[in-house]
C-alpha cells in the first residue's frame, strides 16, 4: 500500500513554494499575515477557547488588500492540495494494479470480463453482451467550471511536473529544476487574475469545456486496448467483434433551454467547429502515422485492396497527384497515409454555404473504412504487432470520434415550443387559440397535418419563432451535409403531454419538407431523436402515464419504427431535488425507471435512459459506477447516456491516469449491471421506501414553502454573486423570476454549497428516517439490512453523508445571521439546524460506525486536512457579503474590486469543496 507520506510531502513542498511565493509577491507581512490566519483557522478546528471568535474578528478587522491576500492564498492551497490528492490518487491505482498483476484490479474492465467467466459465461454470450453495450458520455456547460482555461492550464502543468518529481531515477539537479518549474508556475499564478473578467460567449464555453478533448484523445484507445486484453486473456483463441460501446457528446453549443444566447447560428457555429477540431486531431495522427509507417514494398508487400484503391482515388481525384509525389512509390502504407491526409484536409470546411470540396470525407465512417484497409493489410503480412500496438488506435479513434468529436445535443423548454405553434395557429387562421386547444384536439391536428406541414409567412412571425425554425433547418443542414452522428438527439424539457413530443417532430418533417438550396441529399425521418425529459416530482410520477400515451399514438409510433423501436427518455435528478428533496427525487427517479420501463416493455419499445446527474450531490452526482450499480435493474438493458456536468470535466480529464480509470470504471459498471442479473427488491423494501419518501418530501417542502423561505435564501446565500458570475453563457433563471421554481437547480445548489449546509443534498432525510425508528424498531432494522443488501438504498445513504460530513453549520449559522428578517432568520435556521442534528445521527445509527464517514477514514481525513483552509475563505466571504449588503460597496470607489474579491471567495472555496452546483 503507499503511503500517505507521499502525500504529506507534495502537500508540504507546494506548500512551502507557496509561501516562497508569497513572500517575495507581497512582502513577509503578508507571509505572517496568512500564517496567522491559517492557525487561527486550525485552533477553531481543534476547539481551542476563543479561537472561533479570535479568528471572526481577525477577519472582520482585515483591510480589503490584506483580504484579497489572504483570500488568494488560501484560495491556491486548496487548488495545490486537489492536485496533491490527484496524483496521490494515481500512486495508489497504479500500486494496486501492480500489487494484483497479472489478476485485474477491482472494477476494471479486465476484472469485469474475468466475472463473466466465473459466471459461467461462454464467449458467444460475452459478444451478445458487447454487442448491446453502449454509453454515450454527455459533456455540459452548466454551470461550467468556475475556473479560468488559463488557469486550468497552468495547474495540469504543475500536473506533469508532479509525475516527473516521482521518477526514481531523477538527479538532484532534475529535482531542483522541478521545483524551480513548480515555484515558477505559481509565481505566474499568483500574479494572473483569477476571477474570468467577463461572461464567456457560448462558442468560448464551447472551446473551453471540450478543452479536454487531447486527454480523451489519449485515453480512448487505452479503454478499447483494455477490452481487447481482457477477451484475449479470458476466452484465448475467440475473435470478438469488438462494437463501438464508448461515445461522448455535448449540450455545449446546443442547450438553449433558457439560454437566449444559444441561437441557430451559434448552433451551426458549434457543428462546424467540433468538425474542424475532430479533423485537426486526426491530422496530427495521420503525420504520426506517416512517420511510424516506413514499411517498404520491396521487403513486404500490402494487400491489392490498398493499390487499387490509391488508383481510384487519383482518378476520382487528381489534385491528389502532388501530395503523392512527395511519397517514394514503395512506400504503400505512408502513399495511402497521405491520401487520408489529402482528404481530411479537403474535409476542413469554413461555412455552410461553402460546398464540400472534392475528395472531402462526409463523414467519420468513410475515415474508419480507409482505415479498415490499412488494419486488414497490416494482420494480413507480418503488421500483427504493429496494428495492436500503434495503428489500432487511430482507428478506435475514428469509430469513436468520427468527424464530429462529440454529437451535438438540442435542448429547448416544450414552452418555447408552445408559443411557436400559438404563433402558427394564429397565422393559419385557426378559431382558437393554440393554448386554449384540448390535448387530443392538439394531438389531433398535429397529426393531421404532420404529412403536409405548412407555416405560411414566415418573414411575419416573431423573432423567437423563426429563431426556433431556423434551428430545425440548421439540423437539417447539418445532417446532409455531415451524416446522422453530428447529432445526438433533440431533448424536450418540462415534457408533460404527447403533443410536446408531436410538436418537435412536427417541426422537423416542416424542415424536412422546405426547400433549401444548401440541402444536397435527402435526410431521413430518423435521422432525429426525440427525447423527452422528466424531471420534476409531479412530471416524473406521471411520466409512464405521459409515455404511454405517447407510444400508443400511430404517428409517433410510425417514426419510431425507423429507430428501431428504442426510444431514449432523460430523467433529471437537478430539478426533481430542487423541488422534493434528495430522497424524495432519489426514489422517485428510481421508481419512475421502473415504471416506464414496464411501459415500453408492454408496448415492445426498447429503452434507453438519459440519466441527467449533476456533478454535486445535491444533484445526482457522487462516484459515477456506484451510480450505475443502484439503478433499477430492469432499466438497463446496457444502453445508457449520462451527462458529465461541466464542474467534473477538469477532475475527471485533466489526468490521463484519472480519466481512464473513471471511464473503466464506467464501463465495468454498465457491463456487470446489464450482463448480470440484478437482485429483486422485496414488496415491504419498496413500500418502506414508499413512506421515507413521503415523510421526507413533507418535511423538505415545510422549509422550502415557509413564508419568508425565498428572502432567507437571498440573504443566507451568495445567490446573487453567484448569478452575476461570469462562469457561464447561461442565465441562472429560466424566465428570469424570483420565485424557488424559476430557479435553476446549478446556482440553487451551488448557493447552498458555498455556505457550508448542504441542504439539497440531504435535507427531509433525517425526519423521515428518524419517525420510522421512533415508531418501529423492526422496520429501521429492515432499513439497517437495505442499506448493506441494496446497492440504490446504499448509494443514497452513502452520498447524504458524505454531504453531511462535509457541511459545517457553525459557518452555516454565521452565513444565516445575514438575514434581514430576524422572526423568519430563527424559525428557519431551527429547522435547518435540527434536521441536521437528527440526519447525523440517524445515519450513524442506520449506517453503523461511530462517524458519518467512519468506514471511509482516507475521506474523513481529506475532509477535515481542508477545513482549516476553507473555513477562512467563508469567514471572508461573510464579511464582504455584509459589506456589500450595508451599502458600503456601493459608496466606495473600490466597489469594483471588491466585488471581483467576493468572486474570489466563491472560487476558493469551489475548490476546497471540490465541487459547485
Amino acid at each position: 500500500m503507499v503511503s500517505n507520506n507521499f502525500l504529506r510531502r507534495d502537500v508540504r513542498m507546494l506548500g512551502d513554494l507557496l509561501g516562497s511565493v508569497i513572500a517575495e509577491q507581497a512582502g513577509a507581512p503578508a507571509l505572517t499575515l496568512v500564517e496567522e490566519v491559517r492557525q487561527l483557522a486550525r485552533d477553531r478546528r481543534a476547539g481551542s477557547p476563543g479561537a472561533e471568535a479570535a479568528l471572526a474578528s481577525r477577519i472582520a478587522g482585515l483591510s480589503q488588500s490584506d483580504a484579497r491576500i489572504v483570500a488568494r492564498a488560501f484560495s491556491v492551497f486548496l487548488d495545490m492540495s486537489n492536485l496533491a490528492e490527484d496524483r496521490h490518487r494515481v500512486r495508489v491505482l497504479r500500486q494496486r494494479e501492480s500489487d494484483r498483476a497479472p489478476e485485474p484490479i477491482s472494477e476494471s474492465i479486465g476484472a469485469g470480463i474475468s466475472q463473466l467467466k466465473r459466471e459461467g459465461f461462454t464467449a458467444e454470450q460475452v459478444q451478445v453482451a458487447l454487442n448491446r453495450l453502449l454509453i454515450e458520455l454527455i459533456f455540459t456547460a452548466h454551470p461550467s467550471e468556475a475556473k479560468r482555461r488559463a488557469i486550468r492550464a497552468k495547474l495540469r502543468r504543475m500536473r506533469q511536473y508532479l509525475i516527473e518529481l516521482d521518477r526514481a531515477d531523477l538527479l538532484p539537479r532534475e529535482r531542483k529544476q522541478l521545483s524551480q518549474q513548480l515555484e515558477t508556475e505559481l509565481t505566474i499564478l499568483w500574479q494572473s487574475e483569477f476571477v474570468r473578467p467577463t461572461r464567456p460567449t457560448v462558442l468560448q464555453e464551447v472551446e473551453r469545456g471540450l478543452s479536454i478533448s487531447p486527454r480523451l484523445w489519449e485515453v480512448v484507445p487505452q479503454v478499447y486496448a483494455a477490452l481487447r486484453v481482457a477477451l484475449q486473456s479470458n476466452y484465448p483463441g475467440h475473435e470478438f467483434e469488438l462494437p463501438v460501446f464508448l461515445r461522448f457528446g455535448s449540450w455545449m453549443g446546443g442547450d438553449r433551454d433558457g439560454n437566449p444566447n444559444v441561437t441557430a447560428e451559434v448552433t451551426a457555429k458549434t457543428l462546424l467547429w467540433l468538425r474542424e477540431s475532430a479533423i485537426e486531431q486526426h491530422l496530427a495522427q495521420a503525420n504520426k502515422m506517416f512517420d511510424f509507417l516506413s514499411i517498404s514494398g520491396r521487403e513486404i508487400d500490402a494487400d491489392e485492396a490498398l493499390h487499387q484503391g490509391l488508383s481510384a482515388a487519383v482518378a476520382n481525384w487528381p489534385a491528389l497527384n502532388h501530395a503523392l509525389e512527395q511519397v517514394a512509390p514503395r512506400e504503400m502504407y505512408r502513399r495511402w497515409v497521405t491520401m487520408i491526409r489529402w482528404r481530411l484536409q479537403q474535409s476542413l470546411q469554413a461555412n455552410w454555404d461553402e460546398p464540400a470540396r472534392a475528395g472531402a470525407y462526409r463523414d467519420g465512417q468513410e475515415l474508419v473504412a480507409d482505415l479498415q484497409l490499412i488494419c486488414n493489410s497490416l494482420h494480413h503480412h507480418h503488421g500483427q504487432l504493429l496494428l495492436e500496438v500503434e495503428v489500432q488506435k487511430w482507428h478506435d479513434l475514428a469509430r469513436v470520434f468520427g468527424l464530429h468529436l462529440t454529437r451535438l445535443d438540442i435542448r429547448q423548454d416544450s414552452r418555447r415550443h408552445e408559443q411557436v405553434f400559438t404563433e402558427i395557429f394564429a397565422k393559419l387562421g385557426k378559431s382558437k387559440k393554440f393554448e386554449e386547444v384540448s390535448e387530443e384536439e392538439r394531438q389531433e391536428w398535429l397529426s393531421q397535418s404532420m404529412d403536409h406541414p405548412v407555416i405560411p409567412e414566415i418573414e411575419d412571425l416573431s423573432p423567437l419563432c423563426q429563431e426556433t425554425l431556423q434551428l430545425f433547418l440548421v439540423l437539417r443542414r447539418s445532417i446532409a451535409a455531415f451524416g446522422a452522428d453530428v447529432i445526438g438527439g433533440h431533448v424536450i424539457s418540462l415534457t408533460r403531454f404527447p403533443s410536446d413530443v408531436l410538436s418537435v417532430l412536427w417541426l422537423w418533417k416542416w424542415a424536412l419538407a422546405t426547400d433549401d438550396p444548401l440541402v444536397t441529399v435527402p435526410v431521413a425521418d430518423s435521422a432525429l431523436k426525440i427525447i423527452p425529459l422528466f424531471e420534476k416530482i409531479d412530471d416524473l410520477q406521471r411520466s409512464p402515464q405521459t409515455l404511454e400515451s405517447i407510444l400508443a399514438h400511430p404517428v409517433y409510433r410510425d417514426y419510431l419504427h425507423t429507430q428501431g423501436n428504442r426510444q431514449i427518455v432523460m430523467v433529471g435528478y437537478s430539478d426533481s431535488t430542487k423541488d422534493g428533496g434528495y430522497l424524495a427525487a432519489c426514489w422517485g427517479l428510481y421508481v419512475a425507471q421502473q415504471a416506464l420501463h414496464a411501459v415500453a416493455d408492454q408496448q415492445g419499445v426498447k429503452l434507453t435512459f438519459f440519466h441527467g446527474r449533476g456533478g454535486s450531490l445535491g444533484r445526482g452526482g457522487g462516484p459515477a459506477a456506484r451510480g450505475i450499480l443502484s439503478l433499477p435493474p430492469a432499466a438497463l438493458d446496457g444502453t445508457l447516456r449520462l451527462t458529465e456536468q461541466g464542474e467534473v470535466l477538469a477532475e475527471r480529464y485533466d489526468d490521463v491516469q484519472i480519466a481512464y480509470r473513471h471511464l473503466e470504471q464506467v464501463t465495468w459498471a454498465t457491463l456487470m449491471a446489464s450482463a448480470l442479473p440484478g437482485r429483486e427488491v422485496s414488496q415491504s423494501w419498496t413500500s418502506l421506501l414508499d413512506e421515507l419518501s413521503r415523510r421526507s418530501l413533507k418535511a423538505y417542502r415545510e422549509l422550502v414553502d415557509f413564508p419568508g423561505f425565498i428572502g432567507f435564501f437571498a440573504d443566507a446565500t451568495p445567490i446573487e454573486e453567484i448569478e452575476n458570475l461570469p462562469i457561464g453563457s447561461r442565465p441562472s433563471r429560466r424566465r428570469g423570476e424570483r420565485t424557488l421554481g424559476d430557479l435553476r437547480a446549478i446556482p440553487w445548489v451551488f448557493s447552498w454549497t458555498q455556505n457550508r449546509c448542504l441542504i439539497p443534498a440531504w435535507y427531509g432525510l433525517g425526519t423521515a428516517l428518524g419517525e420510522l425508528r421512533d415508531s418501529s424498531q423492526e422496520e429501521f432494522s429492515a432499513l439497517q439490512l437495505m442499506y448493506r443488501e441494496w446497492p440504490f438504498f446504499q448509494a443514497t445513504i452513502d452520498n447524504a453523508a458524505l454531504a453531511l460530513a462535509k457541511a459545517d453549520m457553525r459557518i452555516a449559522r454565521r452565513y444565516s445571521e445575514l438575514a434581514s428578517d430576524e422572526p423568519t432568520r430563527h424559525k428557519l435556521w431551527s429547522l435547518i439546524a435540527g434536521e441536521r442534528d437528527r440526519t447525523r445521527l440517524v445515519l450513524i445509527e442506520l449506517m453503523g460506525g461511530s462517524e458519518l464517514l467512519s468506514s471511509t477514514p482516507w475521506l474523513q481525513s481529506s475532509i477535515e486536512v481542508r477545513n482549516p483552509y476553507i473555513d477562512p475563505l467563508n469567514l471572508i466571504q461573510i464579511e464582504l457579503l455584509r459589506r456589500k449588503r450595508n451599502g458600503q460597496m456601493e459608496s466606495t470607489p473600490e466597489s469594483e474590486s471588491l466585488r471581483d474579491l467576493l468572486r474570489l471567495t466563491v472560487q476558493g472555496i469551489a475548490a476546497g469543496m471540490r465541487t459547485t452546483g
